[in-house]
């Protein structure tokens, strides 16, 4: 630790402690409010009543921090016994209990692209999939990509629900509205699915996903 920094937590002894998961819940609050971008500690100890020299007791850095709050949003995964349910079922629901879970904390899921998560409910959750893949007869090169695909799919479907139901929604209102209104003499293909749109998130999500699990299960029987 810096000379500045020990002072700065000399200084800041005397104040109340701040409990670790409180100081998370409270990372994972501005987040979601205010969106991945203005989480800081400065900020993180307005909001707390304290100061950054108490969060540095228990964080390294905002690196740290993002860590827990990352790990933090995993372990809000609820997972079902399925002991005896198939490859494709177990990873369908496990994939829609993270897209469920994440989905709630859109904003918060964009902390997964600063790096990879590998908190202790990350890693039962990925010791679970992958698990699954090669009790099925993946083979680990595969199982690897399948896993890796999977979590990407879900990470960046969970953001894009979030998108939609916040602020982004009228974007997407305006969009849908400019695709309807193509010259059908221009945009054939375009027009004839026009009404059709926009196809919810969620729909998106089950639709895209039993594609996943079908290509994949192809791709391991050598399809």
């Amino acid at each position: 630790m810096s000379e500045e920094m020990d002072q700065l937590v000399r200084r800041a002894a005397g104040r109340p402690p701040v409990p670790p998961d409180r100081i998370v819940a409270m990372a994972l609050q501005i987040v979601d409010e205010e969106g991945a971008e203005a989480l800081s500690m400065r900020a993180l100890a307005e909001r707390l009543g304290s100061s950054t020299a108490t969060l540095y007791r228990h964080f390294g850095n905002r690196a740290e921090l993002v860590a827990q709050v990352v790990d933090h949003m995993f372990g809000l995964v609820e997972l079902e016994e399925l002991a005896s349910a198939s490859w494709r079922q177990s990873l369908r629901a496990m994939a829609h209990a993270m897209f469920r879970a994440l989905g709630r904390h859109g904003n918060a899921a964009r902390l997964l692209a600063e790096q990879i998560p590998v908190g202790p409910n990350a890693m039962a959750l990925r010791e679970r999939c992958v698990a699954v893949l090669l009790k099925a007869g993946f083979e680990a090169a595969l199982a690897t990509r399948a896993y890796v695909t999977l979590a990407h799919y879900v990470f960046g479907l969970a953001i894009e629900l979030n998108h939609e139901n916040g602020a982004g929604g009228r974007g997407n209102e305006e969009s849908v509205a400019a695709l309807r209104g193509v010259d059908p003499a221009q945009f054939p293909a375009v027009h004839s699915i026009a009404e059709a749109l926009p196809v919810p998130v969620e729909e998106v999500f089950s639709f895209g996903l039993d594609l996943i699990l079908r290509g994949l299960g192809a791709i391991r029987d050598g399809g």
